[in-house]
């Protein structure tokens, strides 16, 4: 899962991205609300954790545009605590989803988790696409009942495999959401940790359609 977070303190930035990294997500920054509003509308992230109170642009502002534009990636607002206008706003302007400051971190985990459930239609921690499972809460993956070790980068595909369950996906979609805006990696990249995972599932799990991409098999 893509998440971009948008916070102008660099503090708060890296801490918020340390516990998401460890949750299995892969995380970018934006440290003002102009070029927050310029990477929301031009890259694909499964989530945003957006602070209101950003140089340049607020984060209010910031929001209105994305949704005005037609971006409706699930939105995570921080707000200052006790500040429920703030709240109230950010709700009415599209945000998904609030944690009013100071927050604990695996409240923020398990709050973003939910958000990409929630907007993959997906409401369970635990994904069962054929005789694959998925916990989201603990990271785990298991096939025909069989734990399976995989690493995060594997798991990070595979959750967003199950995200888009019941379509092919390009390569060059799972390269965003396995790498983000790193240029030295190339679609080469993807078929390695296809291969590494097609070995340790075993076959009937990831299909290719070639030409096409990859895809979940035994999804609906």
């Amino acid at each position: 899962m893509r998440c971009l977070i948008v916070e102008d303190d660099a503090a708060i930035a890296r801490d918020i991205a340390a516990a998401l990294t460890g949750a299995g997500f892969l995380t970018e920054h934006a440290a003002d609300g102009e070029t927050a509003w310029f990477r929301g509308g031009t890259e694909d992230y499964d989530l945003v954790v957006l602070d209101l109170g950003l140089p340049r642009l607020d984060g209010l502002s910031v929001l209105k545009r994305w949704r005005s534009e037609g971006c409706d990636m699930p939105v995570l607002v921080l707000t200052a605590r006790g500040s429920w206008h703030e709240r109230v706003e950010g709700i009415d302007s599209g945000a998904d989803d609030y944690l009013p400051k100071p927050f604990r971190m695996e409240e923020l985990i398990a709050r973003s988790r939910a958000l990409v459930r929630r907007s993959g239609g997906r409401l369970n921690p635990l994904q069962e696409i054929g005789r694959l499972t998925l916990d989201t809460n603990r990271q785990t993956v298991s096939v025909a009942g069989r734990a399976i070790a995989v690493t995060a980068l594997e798991f990070r595909l595979l959750g967003y495999l199950v995200m888009q369950a019941g379509r092919v996906v390009p390569p060059t979609e799972l390269l965003e959401h396995l790498y983000g805006d790193d240029a030295s990696r190339d679609v080469n990249a993807v078929e390695a940790v296809i291969a590494r995972l097609r070995r340790k599932t075993g076959a009937g799990i990831i299909g290719t359609r070639r030409g096409f991409g990859y895809f979940l098999e035994g999804a609906e």
